[in-house]
């Protein structure tokens, strides 16, 4: 007997309890009680309940608890006997056997399931989880990009709408909710759709998601089929590109330049292409209306759908904002994606997409086998905020205080780097890039930045392949004017950033 552990009683009470436990008999003939005694035994042996050098009851002892013939229970030890889970001794009784204690953990290991080309790309996504509020490696001057700032939100107002929303609510709001999301809140974003960004559209175009990360997985679950052909721009943000490589499809990057996609590069036949036209991430760069149009074009000609995710479409600074290829599309092909974790919060997790009348259904559909449906109450309470118009006054503050804030950082760039670096990204959403014009290590200077106390970020990660140039984004939501100036100064100490 190994591992030095007393073995339980032979015949003991807890023994026969234990036993009797695993041995749910059954008691419509469908399986000998040999058998099924065996089974459940068997079954305790390989899982661990009982362990090697464990003795089990004696035969008479079990086949009382039992209420069944000695002979059933002879006939089952003898099976566990023939196949070697048991050894038997002469007066001393029925014991596991000792090669049976190996540690589960390992055999788990040892017959690991490989996983789906989805669970590849979750393993993949998890290794770039960016730095998180709380970690102790946050810079003091840190650019990060791609948070609203939850300093801007009104949360006292957040707080009394809730409170009254919360009041008010009936009880059946506290059951599930419709898979669409709750139909005041689809109002409500489908009114401010057409006042803010002028978009054509229906409340019940409208589906509330888990943010637009959700909503970019749904739409590769209904419209792609493995091996079909997606557009991406390159560079792309790495969670879309993540989302449509694990659906199987077939990435076809088209190059970015300072006017956004190439659209004279899209390839002759598509099933969909996923843009970025508002403000491209990560370069930032608007795509002009004579693109949108030539893109919706190709979109006619390849008979592809379109995914347009907005997701910095409430900042634009510089001239009005360019229609979305939603409010331009006569043909029902595209998708418009937003969320609200840049101008609410992002632990609110709430987005939407407007989807085109003829593929409501399957989205919907889609979104109810993914998760039945999005919180309920929060759903109601953004309703409220939103009707209240304390969401448009709080965009208004917002769009002030990130325009003040993106003029800081530009005169600071200026003033510091000079014709050292050139900027783009500048004219719409909260980063920037910065393109140092010296030839320089992507990751020897975030380095150097880090050792200043300055958090800067390289966008080669975004492209398909290593970049002809180096850039890097700097963020400007979360600092103030007083550390946006200290933090570019401290940079300028780096090589790549002093004027010539």
């Amino acid at each position: 007997m190994s591992g030095g552990r007393p073995p339980k009683a032979c015949g003991t009470f807890a023994a026969q309890t234990q036993a009797c436990a695993v041995i749910p008999l059954l008691t419509d003939d469908s399986l000998p009680l040999s058998r099924q005694i065996f089974t459940g035994l068997r079954n305790a042996i390989v899982n661990g309940t009982f362990r090697a050098g464990d003795r089990l009851p004696s035969t008479r002892s079990l086949a009382e608890r039992l209420s069944v013939s000695r002979t059933v229970v002879v006939i089952a030890y003898e099976q566990l006997l023939a196949e070697g889970y048991v050894n038997g001794r002469t007066g001393s009784g029925t014991f596991v056997s000792p090669h049976l204690d190996q540690p589960r953990t390992a055999r788990v290991g040892a017959a690991a399931l490989k996983v789906s080309r989805f669970g590849s790309a979750a393993i993949d996504a998890s290794k770039r989880l960016p730095w998180v509020a709380g970690s102790p490696s946050r810079p003091r001057y840190d650019f990060a990009y791609g948070r609203g700032n939850t300093d801007m939100f009104p949360f006292e107002t957040w707080c009394r709408v809730a409170t009254a929303t919360l009041r008010k609510a009936a009880l059946r709001e506290l059951d599930y909710g419709p898979s669409a999301g709750s139909a005041s809140l689809r109002e409500a974003i489908a009114d401010h759709l057409r006042r803010s960004r002028g978009l054509a559209c229906a409340a019940s175009q409208v589906i509330v998601v888990n943010g637009s990360q959700q909503a970019l997985d749904i739409a590769a679950r209904v419209l792609l089929d493995r091996g079909q052909r997606v557009v991406i721009e390159n560079p792309q943000y790495q969670g879309t590109r993540d989302i449509f490589k694990a659906a199987g499809a077939q990435l076809i990057p088209v190059p970015v330049d300072g006017q956004g996609i190439d659209t004279d590069a899209l390839p002759q036949r598509a099933r969909l292409a996923v843009v970025t036209p508002s403000h491209q991430f990560p370069t930032g760069a608007v795509l002009p209306l004579s693109r949108r149009v030539a893109l919706l074009d190709w979109a006619r000609r390849a008979n592809a759908a379109i995914v347009e995710d907005d997701y910095d479409g409430e900042f634009r600074y510089d001239g009005e904002p360019v229609e979305p290829l939603q409010a331009l599309d006569t043909d029902g092909r595209v998708i418009y994606v937003g969320t609200f974790s840049r101008t609410v919060y992002p632990s609110l997790r709430l987005g939407y997409l407007v989807a085109p009348p003829s593929l409501v259904a399957s989205f919907v559909g889609a979104k109810w086998l993914c998760d039945r449906h999005t919180a309920t109450l929060e759903q109601e309470i953004l309703a409220d905020f939103i009707q209240s118009g304390a969401y448009e006054r709080h965009l208004r503050r917002a769009r002030k205080a990130l325009a003040e804030r993106r003029r800081e950082l530009l005169t600071s760039i200026q003033s510091n780097f000079g014709n050292a670096v050139e900027v783009s990204g500048e004219s719409a959403g909260s980063h920037v890039v910065i393109w140092p014009r010296r030839r320089v290590v992507e990751k020897d200077v975030i380095s150097q930045a880090a050792s200043l106390g300055v958090g800067i970020y390289g966008i080669s990660q975004y492209f398909m392949a290593r970049p002809a140039r180096v850039g890097f984004l700097l963020g400007y939501s979360r600092l103030v004017p007083r550390d946006i100036h200290d933090g570019v100064r401290r940079l300028r100490q780096i090589r790549c950033f002093t004027p010539a």
